[in-house]
């Protein structure tokens, strides 16, 4: 009976999960048989996909990438591998969504933004106590490292202006928009909106304070734009940001972006 044992053809005799793990002699702490992890000793059929874990060592690459494919479903995953997003901005919204898009396994990701990690950004932001004064640039890409160091991670250090957006984003067909500043936002958008026919857009507006996080959602402004939050809760004396609301915003704006790696243009 030929399957697949973390990524690679194998050819076996064992009918059932138990039996190939004493034919392969792998200690294996986690068992996922076609995407669904299980404890039971489940038979075994032509061409099923097996993957064997042991936890607190760091597989191959080709043993991780069955991994994220077993979680995935391989066709999700063969799509998001080949995907390519950049997001503009690393602060609360851009640098949980690097990570999260990171997890998912996006082939590609171009991280945009001029700053450096201060230490009022630890309330929200996806830093550490370590990365105080780096660019946020490094930082976030010696995270996205350790999450996965086989997807590619390329940065640019620099204030995104309507001069420099196309040269940035141009070849990127999804864009993530996740700046503070209102003005900012707006020259990103109306520059790719015009400039780059085949770009969609998602950004962020309104996901300041405490509110309730039911109020976030992710809306289709038009063609090529998405816009995730509350579409009013700006910060403001009294009122900032802070990292609930914020990740739920950036959860959202990363899940557009993998429905429309996957052809998913309806919200």
């Amino acid at each position: 009976m030929k399957i697949i044992v973390n990524g690679k053809p194998y050819s076996t005799g064992a009918a059932t999960l138990k039996a190939l793990k004493e034919e392969l002699c792998i200690p294996s702490d986690v068992t996922i048989l076609n995407g669904f992890q299980t404890t039971q000793n489940l038979e075994l059929k032509e061409n099923d996909c097996v993957t064997l874990i042991q936890k607190g060592k760091m597989p191959s690459k080709t043993e991780l990438e069955s991994m994220m494919c077993a979680r995935h479903t391989p066709n999700v995953h063969s799509k998001v591998k080949k995907a390519k997003v950049a997001i503009a901005g690393l602060g609360g919204l851009g640098s949980n969504i690097a990570v999260l898009l990171a997890r998912t396994g996006v082939g590609t990701l171009l991280l945009v933004d001029f700053d450096i990690v201060e230490p009022s950004n630890l309330n929200r932001q996806s830093y550490y106590i370590s990365h105080l004064g780096l660019p946020k640039t490094l930082a976030l890409k010696q995270q996205i490292e350790q999450i996965n160091p086989f997807i590619t991670v390329l940065t640019q250090q620099t204030r995104v202006t309507q001069e420099n957006a196309h040269t940035l984003f141009g070849e990127y067909p999804i864009v993530c928009e996740a700046f503070d500043d209102p003005v900012c936002k707006a020259v990103l958008v109306n520059t790719l909106l015009e400039q780059c026919p085949q770009t969609k857009l998602v950004c962020g507006s309104g996901m300041a304070g405490y509110g309730s996080a039911n109020t976030i959602q992710t809306v289709k402004k038009m063609n090529r734009l998405y816009v995730c939050g509350d579409g009013r809760t700006a910060a403001e004396v009294g009122r900032g940001l802070m990292a609930p609301r914020v990740t739920v915003c950036a959860a959202h704006q990363a899940n557009m972006i993998l429905r429309l790696i996957l052809g998913i243009e309806e919200v």
